[in-house]
């Protein structure tokens, strides 16, 4: 399916992947809906640093994903439909879990439904590769056993049960999409990346983290936005969980270092008890394969690790960018 001229909707809009996604679909000619979260301020997120020619060509459709009838509403006339808005941050499903299912799970529901009852052509809903919780083998499949190793990760894999369920049912044209760690412009300072770079451009003598030898496989997030586009445009891909993985991993302590010599800076490491997971809650491994992606879809990931952190590491860099980050908190 080719996606110019398409009428798309990306739930999510207003966070960091949906508005690299948006920019990144009107770069091909889509015509973007934006479903972006009600709030009296009305901030539209992220898009609201778009520049206004970009910004005019978005329709903006402001709800909340927990509504079925707002969400309905949304979907109606859309052919494509990419599913990103959910709660995120894993520290803070430890004490509000009850939020997290209320937005993954039956914000997915709402979705699901208004898709199938509005007889969308293909429906794109985001997972994690947090839901395989720690690697049992490696490099992780998409057949991984799966984990519920925290509220959060617990509600995307409910999330991802109930979408398997829609397209075994009602035939449902949709893919579950399973990007291993993001991170880039506009990811928020709950994020490893970020907390890291932040505190470094602070000028800080000692920077605070978690534990320090979890590994991560880390993907830029324009490579992200690319498999979204990827997946959807591919014939191969409904009915299937797919994940988006670059295929290498790096330890906390070591991507700490990394990103040292990218700023510049040097700074002791401290581990902030209150920042590392509980022991059994904590994912020790991740390391994706990206051979099904691959497989389906003409996607390959085109930034590696250094050049993806230059680019974060630039746009931290602009104070006005970086103006509402707080590097002297604990961001959960």
């Amino acid at each position: 399916m080719k996606l110019k001229n398409k009428k798309v909707l990306v739930t999510g809009a207003d966070g960091f992947i949906g508005s690299h996604l948006v920019e990144t679909l009107l770069n091909r000619g889509s015509r973007v809906k934006a479903f972006v979260c009600y709030n009296s301020f009305n901030s539209w997120g992220w898009l609201d640093s778009l520049d206004k020619k970009k910004l005019s060509k978005i329709e903006i459709f402001t709800g909340d994903i927990r509504d079925p009838n707002g969400t309905a509403k949304a979907v109606e006339g859309v052919d494509i439909v990419f599913h990103l808005a959910a709660l995120i941050g894993i520290p803070f499903s430890y004490h509000s879990p009850d939020s997290y299912i209320d937005t993954n799970v039956k914000g997915t529901l709402n979705v699901l439904q208004a898709a199938r009852a509005s007889g969308t052509a293909k429906l794109l809903v985001t997972s994690t590769s947090e839901v395989y919780g720690t690697a049992k083998s490696v490099p992780i499949k998409e057949t991984h056993p799966l984990q519920g190793q925290s509220p959060y990760s617990a509600s995307k894999i409910a999330a991802d049960k109930i979408t398997e369920s829609f397209a075994r049912s009602f035939n449902l044209p949709v893919t579950t999409v399973r990007p291993f760690n993001t991170y880039g412009p506009r990811q928020s300072a709950r994020a490893i990346i970020p907390t890291i770079i932040i505190q470094l451009l602070s000028g800080r003598k000692s920077i605070s983290l978690g534990s320090l030898t979890p590994t991560r496989d880390f993907n830029y997030v324009k490579d992200i936005a690319e498999a979204f586009i990827a997946i959807a445009a591919s014939d191969n891909t409904n009915g299937r969980e797919i994940n988006v993985a670059s295929g290498s991993e790096i330890s906390v302590g070591r991507l700490a270092e990394k990103i040292m010599k990218i700023i510049g800076r040097k700074a002791d490491i401290n581990m902030d008890r209150k920042r590392v997971r509980p022991a059994d809650s904590e994912v020790e491994r991740l390391l994706g394969s990206n051979d099904l992606i691959r497989k389906l879809t003409k996607w390959v990931p085109r930034y590696g690790l250094d050049e993806g952190l230059k680019e974060t590491a630039a746009w931290f860099k602009d104070k006005n960018n970086a103006r509402s980050y707080k590097a002297d908190i604990y961001n959960v």
